[in-house]
């Protein structure tokens, strides 16, 4: 029995029983990222995950927050995306309280000390240091970027070295009282519990939470007319390629069908772009296609990594497989397959307390509803071979498509002419 409460605060408590299970995940999500940020502070969203493990009035050092945890061999992290943030800690079920009480603690209780603020400007300009030295990596964050541009959604989530260089400690305080109230957050507790008193240990634990009214986000504005081409000049020996075709968000019908598209063209290593550019051509040693939905946009990317005089007929076969998918039906086994390989990939990864609070919990916080995997499965094997034609008929047009290339590159032109 899955259930949401909402208590008088407005918070909402989702808990998620699991008998077969030792462990427990206790999992807050917030309901802001990197999309309810102004420009001048990108990145304070990710940075504030960061300054939550640093010490509270109760816990005054790093270690005196990791300790406790480790020591009950239990784990912990946070995340960041453009629409929300979480913060979780997976542990023994025997140490559910300990779990629920330090997850309170940092979230109500951090110090934000102005000496770790500083500190922590260091580590973060680092983490994207990382990213924008890692081709895999960087090729996606420039696609998004290239796809939405200067707002919100085409900003980095980690924002700028200027930024976060930037960021005061009275921006943090500032960030944290207009978005961290009841009415935007959810505290989420899967695996061997008790459901009643798991909710009332959370409504005394997240009693002082604030109730004000948060900051909403500014709508994204999409709008393409013309196929796209972005190049960013590296002297690598390998070239990156993201290419992507506009789809569609969270809430819309065919977001199941660009799901599936998404299987058939590079959702493992039976799908036709791996077959076609790694077994059959010998171009790449990653090729995969994922389908993106969040509540306010969606698109399809394929990433490769190829030798960079490959780049071009790799390039070639894939805008081919996508137009294939436009003009031809996919075979009914075909489709199977691609239904069965995303709903197993579904149920193996629900097998653990944190993906099963991931997995209900960022429904919830995203969309106020949560769809059960049997409901999904449903919604999946309505999808017949007629909607993904007419869904790759609608994507996979030349002026819909958006090409990032990280190579050693500097004209555009033969790019442009493969898409067109």
């Amino acid at each position: 029995m899955i259930k949401i409460t909402k208590l008088k605060s407005g918070l909402r408590v989702l808990t998620i029983p699991q008998q077969n299970t030792r462990t427990v995940t206790v999992l807050v999500l917030v309901g802001t990222g990197s999309k309810y940020e102004e420009k001048r502070v990108n990145g304070i969203s990710h940075f504030l995950e960061h300054m939550f493990f640093k010490g509270t009035k109760k816990r005054s050092t790093p270690f005196k927050i990791a300790g406790p945890i480790e020591n009950a061999g239990g784990v912990f992290n946070a995340f960041t995306s453009q629409d929300l943030t979480g913060y979780y800690i997976k542990v023994d079920a025997a140490h559910l309280d300990l779990a629920l009480e330090i997850v309170a603690d940092i979230f109500l209780n951090s110090l934000l000390a102005q000496k770790e603020i500083t500190k922590e400007k260091g580590v973060v300009v680092e983490e994207i240091n990382m990213r924008r030295d890692t081709p895999m990596i960087h090729v996606a964050d420039l696609l998004e970027q290239f796809l939405y541009g200067d707002q919100p959604a085409g900003w980095d989530i980690a924002g700028t070295k200027e930024t976060v260089q930037g960021l005061t400690r009275a921006d943090i305080l500032t960030y944290v009282k207009s978005q961290y109230v009841a009415e935007n957050t959810l505290v989420c507790v899967a695996g061997n519990i008790r459901e009643n008193k798991v909710r009332e240990k959370v409504r005394k634990l997240f009693s002082s939470i604030s109730q004000k009214n948060f900051k909403e986000k500014i709508g994204v504005k999409e709008k393409q007319e013309k196929l796209r081409v972005l190049l960013e000049y590296r002297a690598t020996d390998q070239t990156h390629i993201a290419l992507a075709a506009r789809g569609f968000n969270l809430s819309h019908k065919d977001r199941f069908a660009q799901e599936i598209i998404a299987a058939i063209l590079g959702g493992g290593m039976s799908s036709r772009l791996f077959l076609e550019i790694r077994e059959k051509l010998g171009l790449a040693y990653y090729i995969s296609t994922s389908s993106e939905e969040n509540p306010d946009t969606g698109f399809l990317a394929t990433f490769a990594g190829v030798k960079n005089e490959n780049a071009k007929i790799a390039l070639k076969v894939i805008i081919r497989e996508y137009r294939k998918l436009a003009r031809t039906k996919v075979s009914a086994t075909e489709l199977r397959n691609a239904k069965e390989r995303i709903k197993g990939r579904m149920a193996l990864s629900l097998e653990s307390s944190d993906a099963k609070a991931e997995f209900y919990g960022i429904q919830e916080i995203l969309q106020n509803r949560f769809f059960t995997p049997e409901q999904l499965y449903d919604k999946i094997e309505k999808v017949k071979v007629s909607d993904i034609l007419r869904v790759a008929k609608k994507m996979f047009v030349s002026s819909n498509l958006n090409l990032v290339v990280l190579g050693p590159f500097k004209d555009k032109k033969r790019f442009q002419k493969i898409l067109s």
